[in-house]
């Protein structure tokens, strides 16, 4: 399917940020631009190292995450794009230790 053969989808989605990444390639599969979709588009390079499949990332996904929380978090998008971003390491660091 889209992630590394030799593991399953729920194995992926048991690893930290795991269920938001996912469903970051589901939507960008569907063509939807949403927070997940966006986080899946900066990891693009290296979850394509990892095995995953991503559909069309977005272009300058990093400055469309920030919009897209400064537009529903005002002052707190900062911390809540360093707070995904986070999520998203993680997600690399563990996948990067399971495949």
């Amino acid at each position: 399917m889209f992630y590394n053969k030799n593991m399953k989808e729920d194995s992926f989605a048991a690893l930290p940020g795991g269920e938001l990444i996912l469903n970051g390639i589901h939507d960008l599969a569907k063509g939807k631009e949403t927070i997940a979709s966006l986080l899946v588009s900066i990891g693009e390079p290296r979850l394509r190292r990892l095995g995953f499949t991503i559909a069309s990332p977005y272009p300058d996904p990093e400055i469309s995450l920030y919009l897209l929380l400064a537009r529903r978090h005002d002052a707190g998008a900062h911390s809540k794009y360093n707070s995904y971003i986070r999520q998203l390491v993680s997600f690399e660091r563990a996948a990067e230790c399971v495949s």
